[in-house]
């Protein structure tokens, strides 16, 4: 019995990467100012792809992977990326409000 094919949960797994939403939030913890989360963004949107396509090319199952004959949803990515690094920004200001 095969599990059926929803094309939204991709959707939602490319925005769930864990490559993604782990680097994302530790860069934007590291963000000094909030201008600075739009380049923790780009940086974790990249090394995931980069990471989802090299784990997809060596056949390994990935949540959401990166090939040449599937979608990669890039702007799903761009704003997960940029939520989890707002995120951690957030979040390092909550606990540590002077740091």
């Amino acid at each position: 019995m095969s599990v059926p094919y929803y094309p939204w949960t991709v959707w939602i797994w490319a925005a769930l990467d864990p490559v993604l939403v782990g680097l994302a939030l530790y860069l934007g913890w590291t963000a000094s100012q909030f201008g600075k989360v739009f380049i923790a963004a780009i940086i974790a949107l990249a090394v995931s792809v980069l990471a989802s396509w090299a784990i997809s090319a060596v056949g390994i199952p990935w949540p959401a992977p990166v090939s040449h004959d599937g979608p990669t949803f890039f702007p799903v990515r761009t704003i997960g990326a940029l939520v989890w690094a707002s995120a951690g920004f957030v979040a390092r200001r909550a606990i540590r409000p002077h740091a």
